[in-house]
């Protein structure tokens, strides 16, 4: 039988080794000097921009014969045109407006909250209302402000990637 006063000991000692007090600097801790993603909202998307970048990753994904669907939001996260492309998955509906949503009202890509958990670690970032953590959702900018983002599902993620960059590049030109 174990006394208190060896209890005591053992704990005394245990806390008095290096390995037990020194704490392990972690990553999330680095407080940045400018706040990250702190991209300006502009006015919201028109109903032509968003067919403008629909065509534009619709395009790209044809070009391919990749079956996806295509969702814009302005830049509340609100839908404001979709498309699905004959024969893309049905599951992938959601998916594509979740993914615009995300990258909307997070101001980033969507391929940065996927790099922060399967890279990083960062397993927290599953606790974030909102959030997708699968690449396919870019935000779209004019004139540096925020004005929606675009979601593509149904293939792999670089394939959603890339017809959403087609579609984003479309409104820089």
């Amino acid at each position: 039988m174990i006394t208190t006063r060896q209890c005591i000991a053992v704990t005394a000692l245990l806390l008095s080794l290096p390995w037990m007090s020194a704490r392990a600097a972690s990553p999330l801790d680095t407080v940045p000097e400018k706040m990250p993603f702190d991209i300006p909202y502009g006015a919201p998307i028109s109903l032509e921009l968003a067919r403008q970048a629909i065509n534009a990753a619709a395009a790209e994904a044809r070009s391919h014969h990749w079956k996806l669907n295509i969702a814009v939001v302005d830049s509340g996260g609100n839908l404001v045109a979709f498309e699905r492309m004959d024969g893309a998955q049905l599951a992938s509906i959601a998916i594509s407006e979740h993914k615009a949503r995300a990258a909307a009202t997070f101001r980033r890509e969507t391929k940065i909250f996927e790099n922060a958990i399967q890279v990083g670690g960062n397993t927290y970032v599953t606790t974030l209302d909102g959030i997708i953590a699968s690449r396919g959702g870019i935000p779209l900018l004019q004139e540096g402000k925020l004005i929606g983002a675009i979601g593509c599902s149904g293939g792999t993620g670089s394939q959603d990637e890339v017809a959403c960059a087609a579609g984003a590049t479309s409104l820089n030109h």
